[in-house]
């Protein structure tokens, strides 16, 4: 009797007061953003940040469960992003030039699913080998790897090389918002519950002590590499979103300097917190635009901030008042209710 009221107290139930409250919160920001876009009140440059904040959610979620909450160096995110771009792109093309008459969102789902799974394909044929490797040798490892998806798409014809793939399709801004919205919100969910399952555990597991999770009978290397797939499952979709948007894509957008800002992102948001990454993603995409106006000192203002905000987000008050905001947000909680 005992046994059974602790299994059923330990159900998860999705229709919390808490869930609740985030659904509502997601609908009316999406709501507002919504009407605001589709009305045509904001310029074309800032409709296009809303769907590059969208981009960058994504890449920093994706790559904090690999650097944030798996524990290991990645630097070569932007390279699964361009792969998972450059796939979508040169899928759409095809498809369209077999089938013009295919609708807007049967052409979006399927590049999507092509340019996710083409770069999830990438993620276990780096991983398998790569993973094995920790540390330093891992991060240099895929900062090499992501160099190697530049140099290539430089120099294959099927990505047109240093000239880059041009005329991808592209929808209308408010289209791009939702499609953007959307996947984002589910690439937050998926990644979210997968930290609170137990694959989750396992992995918090592998990043708290290899040696601890592997005599607990924990197959380290299988849920390192989960992890790694999953994280390069995102970034292609964040890829293929980032792509249609463009409607072109150059090699130098897979280079390292890419995957640093994501890492940037990542750090500034606080290794393993998924709010935290939201946040910083948003800041960090708005304010270049900001500092727009300041053409010749755009990089070294943007340079400035970034330090102030790295040194202030290290200070223990700063931290102490961080965390105390979070938690009034709703919580990611790592335990299922009731244990």
């Amino acid at each position: 009797m005992g046994e059974h009221k602790m299994k059923k107290s330990n159900k998860y139930t999705l229709f919390t007061k808490s869930n609740l409250l985030k659904i509502l919160l997601v609908l009316a920001i999406y709501l507002v953003v919504y009407v605001i876009v589709s009305q045509n009140l904001l310029l074309r440059q800032y409709r296009s940040v809303l769907v590059l904040i969208g981009v960058n959610v994504i890449l920093a979620v994706s790559l904090n469960l690999i650097t944030g909450f798996l524990g290991e160096l990645s630097l070569g995110h932007a390279g699964f992003m361009m792969i998972g771009a450059y796939a979508s792109a040169i899928f759409s093309k095809y498809l369209l030039g077999v089938s013009p008459n295919v609708s807007a969102f049967i052409a979006v789902l399927l590049a999507l699913l092509i340019g996710g799974l083409t770069a999830a394909l990438a993620g276990v044929i780096v991983g398998i080998p790569v993973l094995r490797l920790r540390g330093d040798y891992l991060a240099i490892v895929t900062l090499a790897f992501g160099e190697i998806v530049r140099s290539l798409s430089e120099n294959l014809k099927i990505t047109n090389g240093a000239t880059g793939l041009s005329g991808i399709e592209t929808f209308t801004n408010y289209k791009h918002f939702t499609y953007a919205f959307v996947i984002m919100v589910i690439a937050v969910v998926v990644i979210s519950n997968m930290i609170r399952s137990r694959q989750g555990r396992a992995i918090l597991s592998v990043r708290e002590n290899h040696i601890a999770a592997e005599s607990m009978g924990i197959n380290i290397s299988r849920f390192k590499l989960l992890a790694f797939v999953v994280g390069s499952f995102f970034a292609g979709i964040a890829g293929v979103i980032h792509a249609h948007n463009q409607g072109s894509i150059f090699p130098n957008e897979a280079g390292y300097n890419k995957s640093i800002d994501i890492l940037v992102i990542v750090v500034l948001g606080g290794m393993g917190n998924i709010k935290g990454s939201i946040i910083a993603a948003i800041i960090l995409t708005i304010l270049p635009e900001l500092l727009r106006d300041a053409a010749d000192y755009r990089q070294l203002l943007y340079a400035i901030v970034l330090i102030v905000m790295m040194i202030v987000n290290s200070s223990d008050k700063f931290t102490a008042i961080k965390n105390n905001m979070l938690h009034r947000l709703p919580k990611v909680n790592l335990q299922k209710k009731g244990e």
